[in-house]
């Protein structure tokens, strides 16, 4: 490989590991409602 080739490659790697990383969405917890069913059903 060529030493331009590999410096490239350098700086890509480099530019790729400083990029900001996206931050996580915040996920609020999904809460599901309770069905009553049967004799004693809400």
């Amino acid at each position: 490989m060529s030493r331009k080739a590999l410096v490239a490659l350098a700086l890509v790697a480099f530019a790729a590991a400083c990029a900001p990383k996206p931050e996580p969405v915040p996920m609020e917890p999904v809460t599901v409602e309770p069905t009553y069913s049967g004799k004693y059903g809400g």
